[in-house]
């Protein structure tokens, strides 16, 4: 896939409004894709979930509590395509 995030609005409910460099665009729903432990601990607040930021040379989001999210991860979420995994990626 390798399709770089460009852009990301939090929404309600632990949620991400997102835009590939391709033009894909759709909604993501963290809580779904991470436990808020660790890394992502402080994204619990939904003052730290709000600052999300684009990481272009990642490209992808992240936030300053350093955790981010895998791009490739993110758009087959959004695009419906199977998510990447080591098996599937040979």
């Amino acid at each position: 896939m390798l399709q770089d995030l460009v852009a990301a609005v939090p929404l309600d409910d632990y949620r991400l409004q997102l835009r590939f460099e391709d033009g894909t665009t759709g909604v993501v729903d963290v809580s779904r894709c991470v436990s808020f432990t660790g890394v992502f601990a402080p994204l619990r607040d939904r003052e730290q979930f709000a600052a999300v930021q684009v990481n272009p040379e990642l490209g992808t989001v992240c936030w300053p509590c350093g955790a981010d999210l895998d791009p490739d991860v993110l758009y087959a979420l959004v695009t419906g395509a199977p998510v990447p995994t080591f098996e599937n990626v040979r």
